[in-house]
Formats: structure tokens, C-alpha cells, sequence
């Protein structure tokens, strides 16, 4: 077994923001979606969404801290 087998890949950060911005256009997208069901769903439904949606928009503030972090690292 050659040594180069076990060497891992080097870190290619280069499309990162790119692909983080990718994720955050499909996650309001399904935000969007999911308020359109909004109004035939029971109560239960409702809140199931809502708490979704609630989540969905924690998660694009990770990836646009994401985003300031992958593009400070460029920077450098």
C-alpha cells in the first residue's frame, strides 16, 4: 500500500460560500412553501410548521455566519 493512500484530501474551501448560498436560497424556498400550506393544515399542523419554519430561519443565520467566516478566510 502506497503512503499516499492514507493522506487525506486537502481542504478546498473555494466553493463554500457559493454552495451556503445555494442552501439558503433553498431553505427560504421551502420556508415560502410551507406558508403557502399555512392555511389548509388543522392547528396541529400549524404549529408543526411553524416551529419548522422557526428552525429553517436559525438554520440561514448559521450559514450566512457560515458565509462572513468562509469570507474572511478568502481574504487572508
Amino acid at each position: 500500500m502506497s503512503p499516499d493512500k492514507n493522506k487525506p484530501k486537502p481542504d478546498d474551501r473555494s466553493d463554500n460560500v457559493e454552495k451556503l448560498q445555494h442552501m439558503i436560497h433553498d431553505t427560504l424556498e421551502n420556508i415560502e412553501e410551507a406558508e403557502g400550506t399555512l392555511e389548509f393544515s388543522d392547528e396541529i399542523g400549524k404549529e408543526q410548521i411553524l416551529a419548522k419554519n422557526k428552525r429553517r430561519k436559525e438554520a440561514i443565520e448559521g450559514f450566512r455566519e457560515e458565509i462572513k467566516d468562509e469570507s474572511h478566510h478568502q481574504d487572508k
